[in-house]
């Protein structure tokens, strides 16, 4: 969604590189391409207005004029700002002392409340909850049904006595969802209310009602992030009507221009609360104003996707695989469990999407094939136990069977196997040097199409052994190693193939972590 806004921001901060100290013509010249870059981004103006202005204010301070690299201390600025405009720090839902705790949906149709109850309940679930799903959205056809279904795909209770589609009393079915769940002792109750397609009386009427009737503890306005500047308007009407606690922006994996989710904390004081991303139950989790500055400034976002890591890898078999890894006894079994694993955390340009500076390799991104993942499995699982514990015995009939069976041709098994060793070998070496030993979990990744030398990048002297060249760089040498395809200018993962100055290097955190 932020796309054009990250390419304007770095676009502005390009001319500062290189400044010894910055005058008060750059000053105002990279802040006017920011204002441009927010006001085409659909940021409301007063916003806008506000946010340059403390921008200008605090780069012509001392923490600018004295810093040693003047241009480095602008970027922090902008991100120290963006993350205020976002919220300053998350926040967190406040549970009743005695549950059940009441959280109310709010918003217009089509902003996705019904699924997002569901994605609600499972992330609930998750934090060790018993939530229940409470059906008051008696007008839109069909929308009991469809909250029965989201329900029974979160594993999630469902409460609706009522059929809806225009039949029953919406508050009174609240009221009653409430009395049920403490009956049956559950600790949240999720009320999903009734939308319009427009903001008219009986709407606002309704969800006061509802909101008098369970007095509840949280009122989430769901807002559709691809509605621009309307939704300003829209929190607005909202916020005077139904006078909601947090905000839960849905389609962030749009391609609209994000300006809603840089607005409607500003403009209406009320924190941004949880983010959708996706189609899936699992796309959902809770807003982190700092977390969402790094991506809009391509500085990535490695605590939500270590989290996500930790929440689908064993620590246990990790710690297994590191051990097989450095003893040589790393096998194709082993390599088809941890791309298993990688794959719960959600689509492969997602998760490297997440990674600082991939900025600059969006297109080669956007155009990976997620079925390449696919083909990878589907030709280790053509293998027999003992062909994936010992590779060396996939002789040229055994790989031509493999093929038939996975429905590949002969060469990409053949690519596969000899990605395999040689990713092995590397980083067995590099888990003895005291690398990473988790990256074995990525070897054999293909790589992302397309992808070639970044502009401008300088080129660090290669190293020589064994008669191979090999990258100076460890992170380089890693995804190297990992299976990308050779003289094609990039590795695995998109990672430019030159390496630069400004070339990633994986935290020590996420080192730890794999």
């Amino acid at each position: 969604m932020f796309d054009t806004l990250q390419d304007r921001l770095q676009s502005a901060f390009k001319n500062l590189r290189g400044k010894g100290r910055l005058s008060d013509a750059d000053i105002d010249a990279v802040a006017r391409e920011i204002r441009i870059a927010l006001l085409d981004a659909d940021v409301a103006v007063p916003v806008v207005r506000d946010f340059i202005a403390n921008i200008k204010e605090r780069a012509r301070g001392a923490e600018v004029s004295q810093a040693l690299n003047p241009a480095q201390q602008v970027v922090k600025i902008v991100n120290d700002e963006l993350v205020t405009i976002l919220g300053g720090e998350t926040r967190r839902i406040r549970y009743a002392k005695s549950p059940p705790t009441v959280i109310m949906l709010a918003g217009l149709q089509g902003a996705g409340k019904t699924t997002l109850a569901g994605k609600l309940g499972l992330w609930l679930k998750g934090q060790g909850k018993s939530p229940m799903l409470v059906a008051a959205d008696l007008q839109r056809p069909n929308a009991v049904t469809q909250l029965q279904v989201v329900g029974e795909r979160a594993g999630v209770t469902v409460f609706a006595p009522e059929p809806g589609n225009g039949v029953g009393d919406p508050v009174q079915v609240a009221r009653a969802g409430l009395a049920e769940a403490r009956r049956t002792l559950h600790d949240v109750v999720i009320v999903d209310t009734a939308g319009r397609l427009g903001i008219d009386a009986e709407l606002m009427q309704q969800a006061a009602d509802i909101r008098a009737a369970v007095d509840p503890d949280e009122v989430l306005f769901v807002i559709d992030a691809m509605i621009g500047q309307d939704a300003v308007v829209t929190a607005q009407a909202f916020l005077e009507g139904v006078d909601f606690t947090g905000v839960v922006l849905t389609k962030l994996d749009g391609d609209a221009r994000g300006g809603a989710a840089l607005s409607v904390r500003s403009i209406t004081g009320r924190p941004i609360m949880f983010a959708s991303t996706g189609e899936k139950l699992t796309d959902f989790d809770a807003f982190h104003p700092d977390r969402m500055a790094g991506r809009i400034l391509d500085m990535g976002d490695m605590l939500t996707l270590i989290e996500q890591a930790e929440k689908v890898m064993d620590a246990e078999e990790s710690a297994k695989a590191a051990d097989k890894l450095v003893g040589g006894t790393f096998t194709l079994h082993d390599f088809l469990d941890q791309m298993e694993a990688i794959s719960k955390m959600g689509s492969m340009s997602k998760i490297v999407g997440m990674l600082p500076g991939m900025g600059a390799m969006k297109e080669q991104l956007a155009n990976f094939d997620e079925r390449e993942v696919d083909r990878i499995k589907a030709i280790i699982r053509s293998m027999t136990p003992a062909e994936r514990d010992n590779p060396k015995m996939i002789d040229g009939s055994r790989r031509a069977r493999i093929s038939k069976g996975s429905g590949t041709e002969v060469k990409d098994v053949n690519q596969l196997v000899d990605r395999f060793f040689d990713a092995r070998k590397m980083m067995q070496q590099m888990a003895k040097g005291g690398g990473m030993p988790g990256m074995p979990g990525m070897a054999g990744m293909p790589g992302l199409p397309g992808a070639g030398k970044r502009a401008g990048a300088k080129q660090k002297p290669q190293q020589k052994k064994k008669g191979k060249r090999v990258s100076g760089n460890p992170a380089k040498r890693a995804a190297e190693a990992a299976g990308a395809p050779k003289n094609d200018g990039a590795n695995a993962f998109g990672f430019p193939a030159g390496g630069g100055k400004d070339e990633f290097e994986l935290p020590k955190e996420l080192k730890d972590l794999l």
